[in-house]
């Protein structure tokens, strides 16, 4: 799925077009007890309750694709009889009115899911009847040729209100507030299956984690069978060591540079997309060559992505680059410095000694404007002019 897909689902989270059928929760304890299940048509609920359950269905497919939202695809042998995806294709197909399928699918969460506290899982069915459009992107409302029938996931921490005093209006006086079990933003999710050329696609799911750096990796193999990507941290710490062991001594800081610049400049070609820019083994070899990596240094290339990454893994430009600043680091200093700027910023050898050299104008110490030694101000320009 990408940008534009996942904002027309999201889009269907409203009173006015909400297409969700079915709503069933579950309560779990932080020692992994049921505590309470829910279980009803989502219409049937209050429009308070359904607004604060849109808004968590909202926030399940939010974020930025390749970091915490993830396309995966089903492996072959979970599509076979008795596989975990054949599981999730029972599970929508039940409309959520199994009781027994829907107690496996808890059971299954439990059992795999790692978090130590209490958390509220919510499932709900839904069932989009997909608009056409015209060549200029027109919706029809009236020509509708496909349905869309899935299935939503989140997992939300369930956590203690704040200890506090509040105004109580019907005795008139400041008094200790009541403290609350609260329903928060989900931590995880997914979406099954995926809605990919606006049109139903079995194969593949929509992963949510809202910390990126924590993705679950034995929770999604577990439950769906599927490998979970490496993440973002991940990603940028294996192109980091791969460009350290490519070029081994070559490591120079102009070629650091010009890689970050090329990637740059591969993101801002394809800003408009909405598709994030994802780089297979061969094109991260492709932009090394671009870059003026000499090719003796290519040789091992192959074998080296496939120790830092692994074999079939993929990364996502904005993952291993920054496009907002560019940071020099020392043991000592650390540099911010803007991407388009980033020239301005010189290696030189000063007195025997390897150096940074920055252009020192407009200088800010602590908010405070200084002048730099030699530098003279109009002031003395004047005082000299007397003299």
């Amino acid at each position: 799925m990408n940008k534009k897909e996942i904002s027309e689902i999201k889009k269907q989270f409203t009173p006015a077009n909400c297409d969700i059928t079915r709503i069933c929760g579950c309560y779990v304890d932080a020692e992994k007890n049921k505590k309470t299940e829910l279980k009803e048509a989502f219409l049937s609920l209050s429009e308070e309750e359904m607004f604060k359950y849109f808004e968590i269905f909202k926030k399940t497919l939010s974020g930025t694709l390749g970091k915490n939202l993830m396309n995966m695809e089903f492996p072959l042998e979970e599509e076979k009889e008795g596989g975990k995806h054949e599981f999730l294709m029972k599970l929508r197909k039940s409309k959520l009115k199994d009781d027994q399928l829907i107690e496996s699918f808890y059971d299954k969460i439990i059992e795999n899911y790692d978090y130590p506290e209490n958390y509220y899982i919510i499932l709900v069915h839904a069932v989009y009847d997909i608009p056409g459009k015209t060549s200029d992107g027109i919706e029809m409302d009236d020509a509708s040729e496909e349905i869309y029938e899935h299935i939503l996931c989140s997992i939300c921490p369930v956590k203690l209100s704040k200890a506090g005093l509040c105004y109580n209006a019907e005795a008139n006086l400041i008094q200790d507030r009541i403290r609350d079990w609260i329903v928060e933003m989900p931590e995880n999710g997914f979406l099954f299956p995926v809605f990919n050329d606006r049109s139903t696609d079995i194969h593949g799911m929509l992963y949510y984690a809202k910390n990126a750096e924590q993705l679950h990796d034995v929770f999604v193999d577990e439950m769906f069978g599927c490998t979970a990507p490496l993440s973002a941290g991940g990603q940028r710490d294996s192109f980091n060591l791969l460009v350290e062991e490519t070029l081994g001594e070559d490591c120079q800081y102009d070629t650091v540079v010009n890689i970050h610049e090329k990637l740059n400049e591969i993101i801002e070609a394809q800003k408009d997309s909405p598709d994030p820019v994802v780089l297979t083994k061969s094109e991260v070899k492709r932009l090394f060559e671009d870059c003026g990596v000499e090719e003796e240094k290519l040789e091992t290339f192959d074998d080296q992505y496939d120790v830092a990454a692994g074999e079939k893994a993929t990364m996502v430009a904005s993952n291993i680059t920054n496009t907002r600043k560019f940071e020099i680091k020392t043991p000592d200093v650390v540099i911010h410095v803007e991407p388009e700027k980033v020239e301005l910023v010189e290696t030189r050898i000063i007195d025997g000694r390897k150096c940074l050299v920055i252009p020192m104008e407009d200088v800010e110490i602590n908010g405070i404007r200084v002048r730099m030694g030699g530098e003279s101000s109009d002031h003395d320009d004047y005082e000299q002019a007397l003299e």
